[in-house]
């Protein structure tokens, strides 16, 4: 008896008779059971053979089983049926009924092996394949040439990055990482084998078909690359194809139109070309893709394509490489072969060569005739069609066509494209942008308040590029039309007279070498000569070798691509929100060449993701959504911004309904709102903790040290503790407009309709204040009774009181010598970067980008729009200690930022740590208040205006036009809520009374993980 036993995994042949086998103690029985090994028995020979073959990347774990189903499958096919198997065709969902019915006639009549989709949409091809499979007698692979996924060929998918931006990734993990989630997505398809990774090592600038398709020009890289990428797709239950075999890197024609051809001697190709392909065939590469090339060193028979070419493909491939998977036509309608052979005759000279799978088939029918042919004539023998049907049947086993696949079409859009699917890509552009050149670490940008900074765009709008920069400065943006004439360049560099920076982006660019990847020389030059007189900072959003035209700039950046990612990130790597950590995949210079950029850290400022970035659950969250559709329906305010922040990352902006209830103008993360009491702590409480950090003022004394005229008054021993407590008996609030009206009307000693003479002080639209009515009020103020204290009590009881930010304005006032909004532009927005976090602001910015407030019927007799909504602080200017401060969600993060980092921000020093602890602690047992800060209460359930459940080291503040701030330690994590809900009555109380804000405070911790406690609960 004649025993055969062969490994899938070792590559070592040992022979034994059966006594020999005997003699060894060969455990028969427990060889035929291994996942390894496989027995076939030989009746007319008492020969037992051990035979270890070469690796076998196609042999799944229960190798036994993965056999027993190959040979079912295999014997109950005729041999003309099982040929059919090396056929795979290309389907598309986005074809009518005919073609479907000529897919389906192929699948039926020929028993195909195969489709590779191209164009269509997701559910459309799920439905398709459901079908193709039901009519299938044998489980068909489905294939896509999917190199940077799905979306390469579908729509309603996000797209990954193009292999050149994966090269420039500094390690491999997030290529792992995206081999793995595109092998979900195929396996939400119902697919199989994708065509990729490229191994290609793109050694040829001018490579017009491979190019951004190659991870790089070197070929290490190139492998560790392809390598991570395999791994991820085949560890995860999809087949990888590496491509195009034997190299397709060094062409200058494309394969789809002529036959490229490659003149490099055969040891060059074997060091260079092929040396991806032996590292990840020796990490179980299940299937190679082989080009049509033409490669007189390896076969020179004239036109002659690799794909043909026998010794390419079963000598140096299969014998020399030791390559046992599977091996792939490329699609046989391409120029580079079909321009020299017909259908079906190609089929057969592919088969010949040693493919396994004919790819893109013309015509099967006439293919499958021939070869039969070629077997009747002995010039391919059954046992050979037979080991390839075998081959192809164990790959589908691996695959798991052992069981009747059907795809669940349900909710498939959104399972194909997850939160976490987008932070991946997100990370993957991330972490490929390339600082290609920065003189004199000019980047990331610091000292923003010596910057007048302008954007220009080229090629393309920049909407995305522009709002991001906004984020971190004020600019001013311009768009230049790609190769614009001499007359357009001359009139902008006009325009850009006044900036010191300028931010350039190439947009709109191609990948064609021949036409220069898009990039007008002109545009080239212009921005040089910028470059001599102004800070440039030039980003590529394109093609790597396209940042050759920028050789000898100063500043530059490589972004690959051009897409809503790379526009958002970009910004953040030149203000410093993110790190920069991207190397060049390839050489554009003598200077900038594999390797170049690396890591540049950034300096801290915000950076911007999405929910799941930093561990809250999108999902969650939207019940946000819910919560502010509810309270705008209701009318409790016509429109907000909601931003939350967590661990420096702002990961949820969104804005909600309209500026006031016509709903003519939607609101937007720009919209500026008025801030009304978070001034107390944005405003006056930091320029009292910027004093105290440095002993200029000690908060234990009273406040006549500072104001010395206050010695003799009801207020002169006030300690600046108590004050900021709102312990020092203060009244909650003075009506001072109802000293300046009379009768409903405005007293003409105070007011004017117009700024003439002394009234010159705007209070709203057409309304003008005496310059002396900010003494009158200074006056009221310290001519005010204190309440009476508690004879039980050292102190004052706790009354929350807008005076106490008056009489701060005056000390830091006094102290710094310089009005507090001028002081706090210069030493805090400035430097920081904030645009719109400002006192008067229809001083600064277009009244439309600022919400309106109340219809004030009682006092101002008109609509405040750009003025400060609170009657003192417009009365007193526009500048007051408790109120007038305006700003967009993203100014106020930003600050609360500027807490949480204790005291720093990029690269701005500002507090210090312990003068920050100090002001947001607790400061009695009295009340939940800080100096200046608000708390949570100290009991849960007691009510307050933070959430139930924020960390009582939370601090923050609210405000009455609908707004509040709110930073917690603990968590890094920073919540902002701007409305204008006294639009157009400020009597309208329900948004506090349905406890919107706090409520959207909860969810976020229950974002977090927090708490299980539910929400939207208000009923309408």
């Amino acid at each position: 008896m004649r025993i055969k036993v062969w490994s899938a995994l070792l590559g070592l042949v040992v022979i034994f008779h059966t006594d020999a086998a005997r003699s060894l103690e060969l455990p028969l029985a427990v060889l035929a059971d291994s996942s390894e090994t496989g027995i076939a028995i030989n009746d007319t020979d008492s020969t037992l053979i051990v035979a270890r073959k070469k690796r076998d990347p196609l042999a799944a774990k229960d190798y036994r089983k993965q056999m027993e189903w190959v040979d079912s499958v295999f014997n109950s096919q005729t041999f003309e049926e099982r040929l059919g198997q090396l056929f795979m065709v290309a389907a598309y969902s986005n074809k009518g009924e005919q073609h479907k019915q000529e897919i389906a006639k192929l699948i039926k009549e020929e028993n195909l092996g195969g489709l590779i989709f191209f164009q269509g949409g997701p559910v459309r091809q799920a439905n398709l394949t459901n079908y193709y499979q039901s009519i299938s007698k044998t489980p068909l692979f489905i294939a896509m040439d999917a190199e940077w996924g799905v979306n390469m060929r579908l729509d309603s998918v996000l797209t990954f990055p193009k292999a050149m931006t994966l090269g420039a990734l500094p390690d491999e993990r997030l290529i792992y990482d995206m081999g793995k989630e595109i092998a979900r997505q195929f396996k939400e398809l119902g697919m199989h084998i994708n065509f990729a990774p490229v191994v290609d090592v793109n050694s040829n600038p001018e490579n017009p078909v491979i190019g951004f398709r190659a991870f790089g020009e070197e070929k290490r890289l190139v492998a560790k690359k392809s390598k991570a990428y395999m791994k991820g797709l085949q560890d995860n239950g999809v087949l990888a194809n590496a491509k195009h075999f034997p190299g397709h890197g060094d062409t200058e024609s494309d394969s789809h139109y002529s036959l490229p051809v490659i003149r490099h001697s055969e040891n060059r190709i074997k060091d260079i070309d092929l040396y991806p392909y032996r590292e990840l065939i020796d990490e179980d590469l299940m299937s190679v893709m082989v080009a049509h090339l033409h490669i007189p060193s390896l076969d020179a028979e004239k036109n002659k394509a690799t794909t043909l070419s026998k010794y390419v493909v079963t000598d140096l491939l299969q014998n020399q490489m030791n390559f046992s998977g599977l091996i792939f036509t490329d699609a046989l309608n391409m120029k580079g072969v079909s321009n020299y052979y017909k259908p079906g005759e190609v089929d057969l000279l592919a088969l010949l060569a040693g493919n396994d799978i004919l790819l893109y088939s013309q015509d099967v029918p006439k293919a499958k005739q021939m070869i039969l042919q070629a077997v009747e004539e002995g010039k391919l023998s059954r046992q050979e069609v037979d080991d390839r049907v075998t081959k192809v049947l164990k790959a589908k086993y691996w695959a798991g066509l052992d069981k009747t696949p059907s795809i669940n079409t349900k909710g498939l859009v959104e399972r194909l494209n997850t939160k976490e699917t987008e932070l991946l890509v997100e990370r993957l552009h991330a972490n490929s942008i390339t600082v290609t050149s920065n003189k004199n670490n000019f980047l990331p940008l610091r000292n923003l308040d010596l910057l007048d900074i302008a954007t220009i765009t080229i090629g393309d709008d920049g909407k995305i590029f522009k709002d991001k920069v906004d984020k971190y400065i004020k600019a001013d943006h311009f768009k230049l039309d790609k190769g614009a004439n001499g007359t357009s360049h001359a009139n902008l560099k006009k325009q850009l007279e006044p900036y010191n920076t300028i931010i350039v982006g190439l947009m709109g660019l191609t990948n064609s070498p021949s036409r220069s990847f898009g990039i007008n020389q002109s545009d080239i030059n212009f921005i040089k000569e910028l470059s001599k007189e102004k800070s440039v900072i030039v980003t590529v959003f394109g093609n790597a070798y396209a940042a050759k035209y920028l050789n000898g700039l100063p500043h530059n950046i490589l972004a690959f691509e051009n897409n809503e990612y790379t526009q958002n990130l970009v910004p953040e790597i030149i203000f410093g929100g993110r790190d920069a950590q991207g190397m060049m995949p390839v050489s554009i210079s003598e200077i900038i060449t594999v390797g170049s950029g690396g890591y540049l850290p950034g300096l801290g400022r915000l950076s911007y993701s999405i929910p799941e970035s930093q561990g809250l659950d999108s999902e969650i969250l939207s019940e946000i959504d819910q919560v502010m559709e509810i309270s705008i329906r209701k009318k409790a305010t016509p429109g907000a911004v909601v931003l939350i922040a967590k661990n420096g990352q702002v990961v949820f902006e969104k804005a909600y309904g309209h500026y006031d209830y016509s709903k003519k103008k939607p609101v937007t993360v720009q919209t500026v709102y008025d801030l009304a009491s978070i001034t107390k702590v944005l405003s006056t409480t930091q320029a009292v903790m910027f004093l105290a950090s440095r002993d200029i003022i000690d908060m234990n004394q009273p406040i006549s040290r500072y104001l010395p005229e206050l010695k003799n008054t009801n207020k002169g021993n006030l300690i600046l503790s108590d004050i900021m407590a709102h312990e020092a008996g203060l009244p909650a609030f003075i009506p001072y407009y109802a000293k300046t009206v009379q009768a409903g009307s405005w007293k003409s000693e105070f007011y004017s309709s117009s700024p003439i003479g002394d009234f010159t002080v705007p209070v709203a639209n057409e309304m003008y204040a005496s310059q002396s009515l900010k003494d009158s009020i200074w006056h009221w103020t310290i001519k005010s009774d204190l309440r009476k204290p508690d004879p039980n009590r050292r102190k004052h009881s706790y009354l929350y009181s807008d005076l106490t930010m008056y009489l701060m304005q005056a000390v830091v006032e006094r102290v710094v010598n310089q009005p507090l909004d001028e002081f706090m532009e210069q030493i805090f927005y400035t430097p920081l970067g904030l645009n719109t976090l400002t006192f008067n602001p229809s001083k600064k910015m277009d009244l439309n980008r600022i919400a309106p407030t109340e219809d004030d019927i009682t006092f101002r007799k008109r609509l405040v729009h750009g003025y400060v909504h609170d009657p003192g602080a417009a009365m007193y200017g526009g500048v007051a200690g408790h109120a007038g401060l305006f700003g967009t969600a993203n100014d106020l993060a930003v600050m609360m930022q500027l807490m949480l980092n204790g005291g720093h921000y990029g690269d701005v020093h500002l507090l210090d740590e312990k003068t920050i602890k100090e002001f947001t602690k607790r400061q009695s047992s009295q009340s939940r208040r800080g100096w200046g800060w608000d708390k949570p209460e100290p009991e849960r359930g007691k009510g307050g205006s933070a959430g139930a459940l924020a960390p009582k080291g939370t601090f923050g503040h609210t405000g009455f036009t609908g707004t509040c701030v709110w930073a917690d330690p603990d968590n890094d994590l920073i919540y902002v809520f701007l409305s204008n809900r006294v639009h157009p009555d400020a009597n309208n109380n329900t948004l506090l009374k349905d406890g919107v804000r706090t409520e959207i405070h909860d969810i976020i911790y229950r974002s977090m993980g927090k708490s299980e406690k539910s929400s939207v609960k208000r009923a309408e």
